[in-house]
């Protein structure tokens, strides 16, 4: 069947190009109508040649010197073939019979865009919107919309596509649009007053009540946008990403349970995706399941061989567990996918520190100093490291370096202050944690899980005692 339709057109273009031949040369009894000129000039240029398609232009100019659709199809092959100046002209020539085509007033403006005079486009077509109205008004402004994206007015972008909705409130393109532009420009709110509107003017617009339901989400206000996406679903039970974000919303109550219903809804009539496996792990992780968060996050794995931070959260499963071997392998996974990771580096490293391989442990801290001198993480890292395998003097230079790359931070005095109290020297570790006081108080756990019982000291207790009351 597609073969014969194939055949038929080559024999009507090839009976059009006899004919038109035939044409050319002036022999009798030939005719060719608009429609037929218009089939050579779009076979020549589809087929790249510009200057026969041009030539057949002239050709059924003479014939029909008024036709606007003949100056309009000139007008777009001069266009992309980036001859603008002369496609204007073309344009100007048309507007002379009828300055209200549609098509030519967006042809102008595309050929300003190319130009590059965005705020000539804009004005131009600003200036013919008032010609025309419904359907046709509203796919002018949505070219004007594209334009000021273009000139990156993006907040008359968003007063645009209102405008378009005022003429046809159930313009999916617009609709589409304006939930973006009203996030982008932080007009949420309006947003949330145009879709109550038109929601309660239709209560049938699915594409309404999603963009009712994602004003509410960027306005945070989870429980109201969870309402819409449900009413979405309601209407249309296909709308995905009604569920994928219904189940954010949910995530961001902390109702798991229900995200994952989201989710599992969403899977049933989409295409399985990475994130969306991702998502139900973390639901399945924050209720405590790591055996199913991991079974999830293997099959986002599955789609995403090279993602490292799916291998970096399955390490992360592994850790909560405390199956140290195990983490250690998914955490080395994701290293050899990203070797410029610090924290994977760490992430081993703890892991080793578990397993009484403090050597490796402390290779893997300062591999992650290296890859990140001027982050204080892996200096406290490599610094805890040392002083949990008793190296208190090594601790010390190394704060030096790590003041060095990043300054004095209140982290680093705590930390200085406990390797001199385990070397037996207490007036400067008192020194060194008021210090720490005085800079970080909040930090004072980074100084107690290295020994509590540096509280049981009278000194010590007292400095902390006092910080504490002083805030």
């Amino acid at each position: 069947m597609f073969d014969d339709d194939f055949h038929d057109d080559e024999d009507q273009i090839g009976e059009l190009l006899g004919n038109y031949g035939r044409l050319k040369r002036g022999e009798a009894a030939s005719f060719m109508d608009e429609e037929d000129f218009e089939s050579v000039i779009d076979y020549y240029f589809r087929s790249a040649n510009e200057e026969l398609a041009l030539e057949a232009c002239e050709l059924a100019k003479s014939y029909f010197p008024y036709s606007v659709s003949l100056m309009l199809l000139k007008a777009e092959i001069l266009t992309q073939s980036q001859k603008y100046g002369q496609a204007l002209h073309v344009l100007d020539e048309l507007e002379q019979f009828d300055d209200s085509n549609l098509d030519a007033i967006l042809l102008r403006s595309d050929i300003y865009m190319s130009q590059f005079k965005h705020d000539q486009a804009a004005n131009w077509l600003e200036k013919q919107a008032d010609k025309f109205s419904g359907k046709e008004k509203a796919e002018l402004l949505l070219e004007l919309a594209d334009v000021y994206d273009e000139n990156e007015d993006f907040n008359t972008v968003f007063d645009t596509l209102k405008r378009v909705i005022e003429i046809d409130r159930k313009s999916e393109e617009a609709l589409q649009k304006i939930c973006f532009w009203a996030d982008f420009t932080n007009r949420l709110d309006e947003s949330v007053a145009l879709h109550i509107a038109l929601t309660d003017e239709d209560p049938f617009n699915a594409l309404a009540w999603f963009n009712l339901g994602a004003a509410y989400q960027g306005l945070k206000l989870y429980e109201k946008s969870v309402d819409a996406y449900q009413n979405c679903v309601a209407i249309d039970e296909k709308f995905e990403f009604a569920y994928r974000n219904m189940a954010d919303d949910f995530m961001r109550l902390k109702q798991y349970e229900k995200a994952l219903e989201m989710l599992e809804s969403h899977i049933e009539i989409a295409k399985p995706e990475d994130v969306i496996f991702e998502a139900m792990a973390f639901c399945w992780e924050k209720k405590k399941d790591y055996s199913k968060a991991r079974y999830y996050y293997r099959k986002a794995s599955r789609l995403s061989p090279d993602d490292d931070t799916i291998f970096y959260k399955i390490g992360e499963t592994y850790a909560r567990e405390q199956q140290w071997e195990k983490a250690v392998k998914s955490f080395s996974t994701a290293l050899h996918l990203d070797k410029e990771n610090a924290s994977y580096c760490m992430a081993i490293g703890h892991c080793l520190m578990e397993m009484n391989v403090q050597n490796e442990a402390l290779v893997c801290y300062l591999n992650a100093v290296r890859l990140k001198p001027t982050s204080k993480s892996t200096w406290i890292a490599l610094i805890r490291g040392l002083h949990v395998i008793g190296l208190y003097e090594e601790a010390l230079t190394q704060i030096e370096m790590a003041r060095q790359n990043c300054g004095d931070k209140g982290d680093f005095a705590f930390l200085q202050a406990a390797a001199l109290l385990e070397m037996g020297k207490g007036k400067d570790a008192l020194i060194n944690l008021e210090k720490a006081m005085k800079l970080s108080p909040k930090k004072l756990k980074l100084f107690t899980e290295l020994n509590p019982e540096y509280l049981l000291r009278s000194n010590v207790a007292e400095i902390v005692a006092r910080y504490k009351k002083i805030k």
